[in-house]
């Protein structure tokens, strides 16, 4: 199972993009093997790798849709082989860390 930050931003469209990113989480929205988390400047997604890959495709075709002629997209993949991580699991041991101090 793969964690994966993306942030799918709209080029030269001016200062405020957050309809752009309404757009993009949109088209994620009815993915259910698909975790997502929407922050202020990235959004999480957990799952399969590749369909994961599909999600982000289709998240950059939905800010082209609504306007965009330029789309620049950041993606950080975080795949672990050796145990079962999930965005929970790593927040939760964050969390732990913390509180020892």
């Amino acid at each position: 199972m793969a964690i994966v930050a993306v942030n799918v931003v709209p080029i030269g469209v001016g200062p405020s993009v957050s309809s752009y990113v309404a757009a993009a989480e949109k088209a994620i929205l009815d993915r259910p093997n698909i975790k997502h988390q929407a922050g202020p400047m990235f959004t999480t997604l957990e799952g399969d790798l590749d369909e994961i890959m599909a999600a982000i495709r289709d998240m950059q075709e939905a800010v082209f849709a609504a306007g965009a002629v330029r789309v620049g997209t950041t993606i950080k993949i975080d795949d672990r082989r050796d145990k079962k991580a999930t965005m929970d699991s790593k927040m939760a041991s964050l969390n732990a860390k913390i509180e020892i101090k």
